[in-house]
């Protein structure tokens, strides 16, 4: 039997309403595994559902013709997948694929929009989360283009410590150079040199955080560029979980 909603919420947005409408959202919310691989979303499909990562999360991916895909966001338990139905745009406009195993909370969108209409401080959480992405969709767009590589698998890798809730992160470095959008060659090489200063272990497509210090030293300022962009944004308001 799932465990109720009310009692597994560790989702920033959510903890962050008023007692009663947390309460009233959550009744309309349904417990979800999000399985690896899985794909949420599509571009210029019509989104059915919203997604509140608990455990799980859950890479923006998009891609061009004759290029791999190329990840430009991530959402974990600070975030959702579907925000942009609040601004009344009903087609996803990238890809979610679940890159982490967990669980959500998952709502219709008709369900969605009747909790917009009811609570203000479900909008105004919102308009705060939007915007984190749009600034966060620049930096992924500057970091993209003017870091190098070992910098930028620094900065992924603690992106995805935060929203994987363990050290031990089941990644290969033919997904990590999709997600970078670089030759698994790269790759091999900057996670070969951050193996070597000892702030990771990889062996056989699992990846193990030895030194979160090391890599935080090691990646770009974009990293808490984007913990400051969330602090920012989406103060803790009623803090009951321990969201990142």
């Amino acid at each position: 039997m799932p465990t109720p909603a009310s009692e597994v919420v560790v989702n920033r947005l959510i903890d962050n309403l008023p007692r009663a409408q947390r309460e009233r959202f959550l009744a309309q919310c349904t417990p979800e595994q999000l399985i690896f691989g899985e794909v949420l979303c599509s571009p210029g499909t019509p989104a059915e559902h919203v997604h509140f990562p608990l455990t799980g999360f859950i890479s923006l991916v998009t891609s061009m013709d004759g290029h791999g895909p190329l990840e430009v966001g991530m959402i974990g338990n600070e975030g959702m997948l579907g925000a942009t139905l609040a601004l009344g745009i009903e087609a996803a406009p990238m890809r979610g694929v679940v890159q982490g195993s967990g669980t959500a909370l998952k709502m219709t969108a008709a369900q969605f929009h009747r909790q917009l209409g009811r609570s203000p401080d479900l909008r105004r959480t919102l308009n705060g989360y939007l915007c984190v992405q749009l600034e966060q969709l620049a930096q992924t767009a500057t970091c993209n283009s003017f870091h190098e590589v070992m910098e930028r698998l620094a900065r992924w890798l603690l992106m995805t410590h935060d929203r994987a809730h363990s050290d031990s992160l089941h990644l290969t470095h033919l997904f990590l150079a999709d997600m970078l959008g670089v030759r698994r060659s790269a790759v091999t090489i900057a996670a070969g040199e951050l193996q070597r200063r000892r702030f990771i272990r990889y062996s056989r497509g699992r990846i193990q955080v030895l030194s979160r210090q090391g890599l935080q030293s090691a990646a770009c300022a974009c990293y808490s560029a984007s913990v400051k962009t969330y602090d920012r944004h989406l103060p803790v308001i009623t803090p009951r979980s321990g969201a990142p």
